[in-house]
């Protein structure tokens, strides 16, 4: 176990197993998170991403959820060596959970890669106090929207 929670019970959902109800739990977490830890976005900006969500739950190759009970905690998202999305619901911040995420997708699934919004300094704070480091930066986001980020690697 690592951090300060109890170690959540992870699953991994190949795509063929997500099933809407999972997509529909996942985006409520995603949701919940955004407006959360994403203070730059409005509502508006928000709600403009949110129809996006669902297809990236979707189609990322492998995805794992944290389970409390029958509730997901939270969930991460890896593609080839990039993990793609980390959230958590913001109850479960601050316990560990990222952290034991983000380790099964270090260990598990290969994931050396991570990119994160410039104004969302709580995140780059986590990934590099678990060793990431930036290694570029874009004035936009990978929509061309202009929300710089930061590319970080092991």
């Amino acid at each position: 176990m690592t951090g300060k929670g109890l170690p959540m019970k992870l699953e991994a959902f190949p795509p063929q197993a997500r099933t809407k109800q999972l997509l529909g739990q996942l985006f409520a977490v995603w949701l919940a998170s955004v407006r959360a830890t994403h203070t730059f976005l409005t509502e508006e900006e928000i709600q403009a991403i949110a129809p996006q969500v669902p297809d990236a739950l979707a189609q990322v190759p492998t995805l794992v959820v944290a389970w409390e009970g029958e509730e997901p905690a939270g969930f991460l998202g890896v593609d080839g060596q990039r993990i793609e999305m980390l959230f958590l619901a913001p109850q479960h911040r601050g316990r560990g959970l990222g952290r034991q995420l983000l380790t099964y997708g270090v260990e598990h699934c290969g994931a050396r890669q991570v990119c994160v919004n410039e104004q969302n300094p709580q995140a780059r704070g986590f990934y590099e106090h678990l060793g990431f480091r930036v290694r570029r930066r874009t004035a936009t986001d990978e929509q061309g929207r202009p929300y710089p980020l930061l590319y970080l690697a092991l």
